[in-house]
């Protein structure tokens, strides 16, 4: 059996940490977004606020994703305005006041001077001073924002008030509110070679935690104990939260997708599901193993195991530009099918099973999505109601897996078992990049590594 707490190999240590975003990156994004509004717009985009947990406290604050794109300011219950062609500066920033008292209790905050000094903005002011956004708007006649941020629309609804009411002195209020949302979302699809950095660390880190927990992985121990060995190698290594909520499912419990109460005991001969990722830098990594608990496959969790690789492995060599995740989706549909059908799960012809849907009682969600700043990331799907052709720099997971129900028509040996396998895919101009090859996924090397191997 492996180590107790095993030595931390190359792979582990993972003190090599990439650039920050740089802040001519932070401006070149603000810059294409205002190149994108019509003429005589504005911009504003609230940052995240905290969030009561109970009483007294909060929530561990994580900044809004949008907000973070465009300046990177760190601090809560920030407003962002962007003013294309201002003379006086395009950017400006309202942020928490420098207050002694305040930050004796919860920290030094950055205030307006810093955020100038350090974040790259042309003008910032206390959030006490809001009520500068009047002049800061006026003649701007579209006024681009959140739209689904309720807090930003009552903020937007405010301006206009505050400027219609003045119109018999000049002031002349915004006539349209758009969604910024739109435009920012399509800009957040591809990432640079800075995010690109950030995401290979954050998918590294999530490949150290799983290699971990598949060493440490026991009959008796509870499905909270992997978590926390997950968890345990994210912050070790600077990732100061979970991407998404970890999700550790052993036996029948891989077969709810997005179980999360971790709490059962693990079994022997059985699989566990772990879908898990680090968040460095607030870019997500995302992966998912299935492995047994014991570190040995019975030959028929290997055999539905093998159905779901060689549908996976497929995909993501599928991946380049030009391709549509809706042809891989389909792609993967017709390889687990025709697993399905090999393996007595399913009867008939493999396009008949195809066009009726068959496969839905074994897989019942699709197979790729958007990976950045938010793990299921932000941008369209198709465009001009047709499959989005996939473009250098785009981020992509791909995520087959099977899901087989406790079910008397089932052959008992694969009842309650739910696989699995998931990759994070950089798309470049040649084809692929794998993001998250560092933790194996072939069930021969899982088993090497669980005795304790050298993989």
């Amino acid at each position: 059996m492996p180590a107790e707490h095993p030595e931390r190999t190359a792979l582990d240590t993972l003190d090599a940490r990439p650039a920050p975003i740089a802040l001519d990156e932070y401006a070149a994004r603000r810059e294409r977004l205002m190149a994108e509004l019509p003429e005589n717009a504005a911009v504003i985009v609230p940052g995240a606020g905290l969030k009561t947990r109970n009483r007294d406290s909060e929530y561990a604050f994580r900044q809004d994703s949008d907000f973070h794109y465009l300046c990177g300011f760190p601090e809560p219950d920030a407003l962002l305005v962007l003013l294309p062609g201002r003379e006086a500066g395009e950017a400006v920033l309202f942020c928490q006041e420098k207050d002694p008292l305040k930050e004796a209790w919860t920290g030094i905050r950055i205030g307006p001077e810093g955020a100038v000094r350090d974040y790259g903005v042309d003008e910032a002011f206390d959030n006490a001073e809001r009520s500068r956004l009047n002049d800061l708007l006026d003649g701007r006649r579209s006024l681009y924002l959140p739209l689904a941020d309720a807090s930003a629309m009552a903020l937007a609804e405010n301006v206009r008030q505050s400027l219609s009411a003045r119109a018999r002195r000049g002031a002349i209020a915004p006539e349209h509110f758009g969604d910024v949302s739109a435009v920012l979302h399509e800009l957040r699809l591809t990432k640079s070679e800075g995010e690109l950095a950030l995401m290979r660390h954050a998918c590294r880190i999530s490949a150290a935690a799983h290699r971990r927990a598949m060493r440490m992985s026991r009959p008796g121990r509870f499905e909270y104990q992997l978590q926390a060995e997950i968890e345990h190698e994210f912050v070790w290594h600077g990732a100061r939260a979970p991407a998404y909520g970890t999700i550790v499912g052993g036996g029948a419990n891989a077969c709810v997708l997005h179980y999360v109460e971790n709490a059962a005991e693990l079994a022997d001969d059985t699989l566990v599901l772990i879908d898990a990722g680090a968040e460095y830098a607030l870019y997500a990594g995302d992966i998912t193993r299935t492995f047994p608990v014991n570190g040995r496959f019975t030959a028929a969790q290997r055999a539905l195991y093998d159905v779901v690789l060689a549908a996976e492995e497929r995909a993501v060599a599928a991946v380049a530009p030009g391709v549509t995740l809706d042809a891989i989706h389909q792609g993967v549909v017709r390889d687990l099918t025709a697993g399905l059908i090999e393996l007595g799960l399913l009867e008939g012809e493999l396009d008949a099973n195809i066009d009726s849907q068959a496969y839905r009682r074994f897989y019942l969600h699709s197979t790729s999505h958007w990976l950045g700043l938010d793990v299921h990331d932000v941008g369209s799907y198709r465009v001009d109601g047709e499959p989005r052709a996939l473009e250098p720099g785009m981020v992509v997971t791909v995520e087959p897996g099977l899901y087989v129900p406790d079910a008397d028509d089932i052959p008992a040996a694969y009842r309650g078992i739910g696989i699995r396998i998931e990759d994070d895919v950089v798309v470049t101009a040649e084809g692929f990049e794998v993001l998250t090859g560092d933790v194996p996924k072939r069930a021969d090397e899982i088993e090497a590594l669980m005795r304790g191997d050298d993989v």
